[in-house]
């Protein structure tokens, strides 16, 4: 019944195929609005899809309150104090018995507030009578994670705004393997395959590098946005940037020691939602460190992209940064991996495919080590496919691009065993 035409998978479908069902559902789902919604369930099955909804990114602004009992609990609850902006009420009432209670309610309800009622009756007369009652909206148990975001979406959500842009975000599985600089390569071959606005933004503020790649020294950056959150806005965003070429914009960081950064978790949740409303892609550049801020970043991004070299140390910390995401963003796609620095000359490495079985996943790309090549592009000020278009690294860039756009999928991997690497993992 609603717009974005969510439907569960058959109950004969297995687990796997209704979680991928509903992360491509949610791809379509902007983040919710500032609102406050409350819950009245009558049975267990609402009940926990909405403590699941309650975890989902796309709902991190909401103030979600979940209550036992159905349409007359919140009559009863809010007799004396103001209603939220969606009541969401579960009933198993016959017909006439839910327009009473409807009724009773309306004597209590604010006149902007929104009500959605979850029946277990799929009957169109029902539907209609609850519309011209004043209900926003009737779906029919049992509904899903995808419904539920769905319908408040429908609701909150101005179908006529203007799309939010992509946000991927680089980061590093530690420090050194050259997340900054292939993020750097993948915004500026964005920007010219596909002659889409895309800005960058350098989120390391003390060391940040994308200055220097782009052989820019901007005066303003990243710094004066995340200082001054309230006069942050679409023109204070264009005097920040720095035009890096045709379609390619930066945020650049000041690289400077003058004071600390230390941030708040949500410091730089205003810059991220400015930018997606400003270009169609934005690339952030986070920094290797973890914090309640980087943490924030990398929950609310629409893909995280995890740059890692081929040793223990890396697969250490690129599985306890899977096994994290997983767990923070349990209804969308996992991070992709990149292999940066493969092959260096008398380095003992992991091999890629056994690198990647613990993770259970395919490298977006594997790049191989050419300290030439990149000394030479980053010495210069330039990218590697200006320095050399026809070389196999600008041809991954290439590919990074087409994938974290959404231009091409990325290759999908069985399950694998983790017997091979359980005994490296288990060393000190």
């Amino acid at each position: 019944m609603t717009n974005l035409d969510y439907q569960l998978e058959q109950e004969t479908q297995s687990e796997h195929g209704d979680i991928d069902q509903q992360r491509g559902d949610f791809e379509r789902v902007r983040p919710l609005p500032r609102i406050s919604v409350h819950v009245f369930f009558e049975s267990e099955g609402l009940a926990k899809t909405m403590e699941r909804c309650s975890q989902d990114r796309r709902m991190a602004k909401v103030n979600l309150r979940i209550n036992s009992g159905g349409v007359s609990a919140a009559a009863n609850m809010f007799a004396g104090s103001p209603t939220p902006n969606l009541l969401i009420l579960e009933t198993r009432a016959d017909a006439q018995t839910l327009i009473d209670e409807l009724g009773e309610l309306a004597g209590v309800c604010d006149p902007d507030t929104r009500v959605v009622v979850v029946g277990h009756v799929n009957d169109v007369s029902l539907y209609r009578d609850l519309v011209r009652n004043g209900v926003s909206e009737y779906i029919v148990a049992p509904v899903s994670m995808a419904d539920v975001i769905g319908v408040i979406s429908t609701i909150f959500v101005d179908p006529d705004a203007a799309p939010l842009g992509r946000s991927v975000a680089f980061v590093g599985a530690k420090g050194g393997v050259g997340s900054s600089t292939l993020a750097h390569n993948c915004a500026w071959s964005i920007s010219n395959l596909f002659s889409s606005e895309v800005i960058l933004a350098d989120l390391d503020l003390a060391f940040g590098t994308a200055n220097l790649n782009f052989d820019n020294d901007p005066t303003q950056g990243i710094a004066e946005a995340v200082f001054s959150p309230d006069r942050l806005d679409e023109v204070f965003l264009d005097r920040l940037l720095t035009k890096c070429s045709e379609h390619l914009s930066m945020l650049a960081a000041p690289s400077m020691l003058d004071r600390t950064y230390d941030f708040d978790s949500e410091a730089f949740l205003p810059i991220l939602d400015i930018i997606q409303r400003n270009a169609p892609v934005s690339i952030l550049d986070v920094p290797h460190v973890w914090s309640d801020w980087t943490r924030k970043l990398l929950c609310a991004a629409d893909e995280i992209v995890i740059t890692a070299t081929p040793d223990l140390a890396n697969l250490r910390n690129t599985k306890n940064l899977f096994d994290t995401l997983r767990k923070l963003r349990p209804n969308d796609h996992p991070p992709m991996l990149i292999l940066n620095q493969v092959g260096l000359a008398k380095r003992p490495e992991i091999a890629p495919d056994v690198f990647c079985d613990p993770l259970e996943i395919e490298p977006l790309a594997i790049i191989p080590f050419d300290a030439p090549l990149f000394g030479e592009a980053a010495n210069s000020g330039r990218m590697i496919a200006e320095s050399s278009a026809r070389s196999p690294i600008a041809e991954s860039s290439a590919q990074i691009a087409h994938v974290v756009t959404g231009r091409a999928e990325a290759k999908k991997r069985k399950k694998a065993g983790l017997a091979s690497l359980m005994g490296l993992l288990g060393r000190k």
